[in-house]
């Protein structure tokens, strides 16, 4: 009776890794799309290098999202009775995707770090133009000492 319990929980769980395997495909897919036609559009509208960096923030997301999926495939496939090997195994594709989850969010907190930084510098040079600033020495008394044409955004 044991057995089947077992290996009746066991069938459940490796339709359950299915599920969530394919689902963590069908997001890094999606994600691959939208940010691929993304990349399209912003190419062919704006022609700059600023305007793709919204494109990696998405498809970053999703990457993260999709990695998230497979990495609960992977616990859910050592739920039931798991062995030594597949423990083994499970770490170190944990260890694995979480490294390259973390890089991962890192980048994006960067992107996104670079994007707010690029809307202060429009938003400042905008508001500058439009009050009719007379002296080009309050700009660079109130950006530390430096005008924003010398500061410029990391590239990457």
């Amino acid at each position: 009776m044991r057995v089947d319990v077992e290996e009746l929980l066991q069938e459940i769980v490796n339709v359950l890794v299915v599920i969530v395997e394919a689902g963590g495909a069908a997001v890094i897919i999606i994600g691959a799309v939208w940010a691929f036609l993304r990349f399209l559009w912003a190419g062919l509208t704006h022609r700059n290098a600023g305007s793709f960096v919204p494109v990696r923030l998405t498809l970053g997301r999703f990457l993260a999202l999709g990695l998230e999926f497979q990495l609960a495939a992977d616990i859910l496939k050592t739920a039931v009775a798991p062995s030594w090997e597949e423990i083994g195994q499970l770490a170190a594709i944990a260890a694995i995707r979480t490294a390259l989850n973390y890089f991962l969010g890192k980048e994006i907190a960067e992107e996104r770090r670079q994007v707010d930084e690029e809307k202060e510098r429009s938003s400042d040079g905008a508001a500058e133009s439009s009050s009719g600033s007379t002296s080009g020495d309050s700009s660079a008394e109130s950006t530390g000492g430096t005008t924003s044409s010398t500061r410029t955004g990391r590239t990457g």
